[in-house]
């Protein structure tokens, strides 16, 4: 014979034990700004006591809004997004918000119906990854009725606030490099028809640096994902066609790891014979022998600065917890961040 069902504990439970008021023990578990910490401190307690968990999809009918911050990523199959996220997810710390994430595999049509699903919850904010989408999810964003942050990306026209790096400064970057170092016939290879929107903008900023120069650039597009796969066989594939290179540039450090062992296997002496540069700053590529130059790209930072961003619209009146930012925080609604050529052995 069972006994009497035992209720579970209730917000009131909370506030008479702690000795506060209800409405205290609703500011806490919404992570409200205004609560004193030794207050915040004693309803944590009381409700740990109790094991008392919050009914988020009551509070959230109450509120209109839900805890949960929609984060939309093309792919999750290396590091770069994954990075971001972790990033996200640190410059949330202290807050009561959490991220629920959609993977779009860089497919407009899939990114639409994510966005909507997500949206249905009604998120307290969105993060998505870049500038450029369809115009059924730019209309869905512009009518959010929470704040949107884009990431990756500042070439463009943002929905509202945005954080990346210029796609058109990491061109120029690296033509500057490349001629410096004495390269004049110089390829590029990239993958997947150039998705997303970054890698080509990236590109066609590299051939304009080159044609200021008086330098023409081959381009090898492979149809095929990023892979070290698929930069093997870029390389292979481009110097085909020009065996004359003397530098690649590839739109990111997988392609161009790839590439470093297609030219061991083929013994062609890099950077002597060949210069090889990728994009990203992978962690990987300090672990190659040679080590590849590349170009680091902030994605943590990115990503903590997304989230940074969406607690000073969110909570105007919280002040910025320094042990969750990497840098200083800069004002405005478009947050550009610096690159940073990494020089490695294969230039």
């Amino acid at each position: 014979m069972s006994g009497p069902e035992i209720s579970p504990p209730t917000a009131r439970d909370v506030a008479a034990r702690a000795g506060v008021s209800v409405i205290t023990v609703s500011r806490v578990m919404r992570g409200a700004p205004n609560v004193s910490s030794a207050l915040r401190e004693k309803v944590r307690v009381a409700a740990r006591e109790l094991g008392y968990r919050p009914n988020r999809v009551a509070g959230a009918l109450r509120a209109r809004e839900t805890d949960l911050v929609a984060v939309i990523v093309p792919s999750m199959s290396h590091s770069v997004f994954p990075e971001v996220i972790d990033g996200i997810d640190h410059g949330l710390s202290g807050t009561h918000l959490r991220t629920v994430l959609g993977i779009t595999h860089y497919d407009q049509a899939r990114e639409a119906a994510i966005l909507q699903d997500l949206i249905a919850w009604n998120p307290s904010a969105v993060i998505i990854s870049g500038l450029e989408h369809h115009p059924e999810v730019r209309a869905m964003l512009h009518a959010a009725s929470c704040p949107v942050v884009e990431v990756m990306d500042v070439d463009g026209d943002p929905i509202d606030l945005c954080v990346g790096t210029s796609q058109y400064e990491a061109g120029e970057l690296m033509a500057a490099h490349l001629v410096e170092t004495g390269r004049r016939r110089i390829g590029y290879v990239g993958a997947w028809g150039e998705r997303p929107d970054r890698s080509r903008k990236r590109r066609e900023a590299f051939a304009a640096a080159l044609a200021r120069r008086g330098l023409d650039l081959a381009v090898h597009i492979a149809d095929a994902p990023s892979s070290l796969i698929t930069g093997r066989a870029g390389c292979a594939a481009i110097l085909a066609d020009r065996p004359d290179l003397d530098a690649i540039h590839f739109a990111n450090d997988d392609l161009a790891l790839g590439a470093v062992f297609h030219c061991l296997e083929n013994g062609i002496a890099v950077p002597d014979d060949l210069a090889l540069a990728g994009f990203n700053g992978l962690d990987l590529v300090a672990m190659i022998n040679p080590r590849l130059t590349t170009i680091v790209n902030p994605r943590f930072e990115m990503g903590a600065c997304a989230a940074r961003m969406l607690c000073r619209r969110l909570f105007p009146d919280r002040e910025d917890d320094p042990n969750a930012m990497p840098s200083a925080l800069p004002a405005g609604d478009i947050w550009h961040l610096p690159l940073q050529l990494m020089r490695g052995a294969t230039t």
